[in-house]
């Protein structure tokens, strides 16, 4: 009662209607896990547009084959990825942050490993707010695009950050190590940084310039830094378990380690794993050395019992490269086909098969099939198809299209009802929309009332489903059913604090094969 009933009259109340909306999740957020030049290393970073990419992660860089994939994604439809910058991390052959010596002390270091540091110039001054105590500073940091420096692989962003009235001490809020880490995306404070030493200019000149003394790429990644650190209690979970920190992924795009490595077979198994996990769908590119002639065999990727997570798409795609002066090269297709997928799920939604003459890639000048510039033809996907292998082929007037919607369990032989990737991908929107939609169930008293709330909430986001087209059926019945009641949840449930809901739909199926019958008919004949 709002109010102890005191006076004869009238009082009024509001009463809750039940109504808990539960709100479809996104479908197109793709998870890139790769090398980059520069950037927050195994930090997931979520980026809007390549621009995004370029401003945090430094744009295009041979080395770097993930540059690549995140450009071609928002090339193709794309329109939020996360970023995890992964690097060598340990040995003589480990990425470095460059360091910047000042009175000859060792002090800061660029705010992540690579070469891009050495682009940086640092300048101290004491013209602060109380000159007179040397425990301030002005701080000065410039990403020069003009490097001249033959270690350097390209310039810098032309970023300039200037921090006044920095100081070194910890009691200051102006501490400078704070201030750094928490505002700058340029410079750390590295060592020999105190209120004994503080960065004094020298006197003869304005400021003192620093220059940086280090900073290397380290060697390539392999499928230790992509796939470590899975279960660490004691230190920062790694490489792709770093997505961990992440709110939602749908898609996973681990592109090549290398220009020119040929398969990422060690990094399959655990990935497909951890997208099982997270309700996401690994991307996984075929070897370069695959050809159409044999078949090739899809178990050698190593992917077994989470296949349904997972798809395989063949061959690699030649793009002009822009930095080797838009000759053809031959890319990974992840990317652009993530691309792909964020496209359809936004023009016709995530039930539809990413694939078919609407699944245009854009930029694709042909394929590269064993090295050699080919195509597929028609029996060639015929012998592809059918073991769960997506092919992209080149249609005249159409391009380059995705041609194959098989998840790495739709060989034939397998009958799985995960066959198709539109299904597989459905189930798991349907799945992770009704885990967040239903927090609110959580200790809730657990009868009848709780049980016709469940139904009314989850039947109305199910048939909001079905009026959009998700399911078969004609009618609400024939597509969904939502159960929770008695039937479902016993005493003997309610007694373990258990509630069960069993949710169904009849998924759409998408066309692979069209069928048209042509008959001749004979004219009428008079008698």
């Amino acid at each position: 009662m709002p109010v102890p009933l005191t006076y004869p009259g009238v009082y009024i109340e509001e009463l809750p209607s039940g109504v808990r909306t539960i709100a479809g999740v996104a479908t197109s957020i793709a998870a890139f896990v790769g090398r980059a030049w520069r950037g927050p290393v195994d930090e997931p970073v979520t980026i809007f547009s390549y621009a995004d990419y370029q401003r945090q992660f430094g744009g295009l860089w041979r080395d770097s084959t993930m540059s690549y994939a995140v450009q071609q994604f928002f090339q193709n439809g794309g329109s939020q990825a996360i970023i995890v910058r992964v690097a060598t991390r340990s040995g003589g052959s480990a990425a470095t942050s460059a360091n910047f010596k000042l009175t000859n002390n060792e002090i800061f270091m660029a705010a992540s490993p690579g070469s891009w540091g050495m682009n940086l110039k640092v300048s101290v001054d004491h013209n602060t707010r109380d000159p007179a105590n040397v425990s301030l500073f002005n701080l000065t940091v410039f990403d020069d695009p003009d490097t001249k420096n033959d270690a350097v692989k390209q310039g810098g962003s032309g970023t300039r950050e200037v921090f006044l009235n920095v100081s070194v001490d910890p009691a200051d809020p102006r501490f400078v190590t704070t201030v750094l880490k928490q505002q700058s995306t340029l410079l750390r404070v590295s060592s020999g940084l105190s209120a004994a030493t503080p960065p004094l200019a020298p006197a003869v000149q304005a400021s003192a310039v620093a220059t940086a003394a280090s900073g290397t790429d380290g060697i390539a990644v392999s499928s230790t830094e992509v796939t470590a650190s899975a279960n660490s209690t004691t230190t920062p979970k790694t490489g792709m378990y770093a997505l961990d920190r992440a709110d939602i992924f749908n898609m996973l795009c681990i592109p090549p380690y290398t220009p020119t490595t040929t398969d990422n077979a060690n990094t399959w198994p655990d990935a497909a794993n951890y997208c099982k996990s997270r309700r996401a769908i690994l991307l996984v590119d075929a070897p370069s050395t695959w050809t159409a002639n044999p078949v090739p065999s899809v178990s050698s990727l190593g992917v077994t019992a989470t296949r349904s997570y997972a798809a395989v798409y063949f061959p690699r795609l030649l793009m002009p490269d822009p930095l080797q002066d838009n000759n053809l090269q031959a890319f990974a297709p992840c990317g652009a086909v993530a691309g792909t997928f964020a496209r359809t799920d936004v023009t016709r939604g995530v039930w539809k098969a990413p694939a078919g003459t609407d699944a245009g890639l854009q930029g694709v000048l042909g394929l590269s099939i064993n090295g050699l510039t080919g195509n597929l033809s028609d029996n060639e996907i015929g012998g592809l198809n059918p073991v769960g292998i997506n092919s992209i082929r080149s249609l005249p007037i159409i391009g380059t299209v995705v041609w194959g919607a098989r998840t790495l369990d739709g060989a034939d032989a397998l009958a799985s009802q995960w066959k198709y990737v539109p299904v597989r991908r459905l189930a798991l929107y349907i799945e992770e929309s009704l885990f967040r939609g239903t927090q609110w169930v959580v200790f809730e008293p657990n009868d009848e009332p709780l049980w016709a709330q469940i139904r009314l909430n989850i039947g109305a986001f199910m048939n909001t489903l079905f009026r959009q087209g998700a399911f078969q059926g004609a009618t609400p019945k024939d597509a969904y059913f939502v159960k929770c009641s008695s039937e479902t949840t016993t005493q003997t449930d309610i007694d373990n604090g258990i509630v069960n809901i069993v949710v169904g739909f009849a998924p759409l199926k998408p066309a692979e094969f069209v069928v048209i019958q042509i008959q001749q008919i004979a004219g009428q004949i008079e008698t």
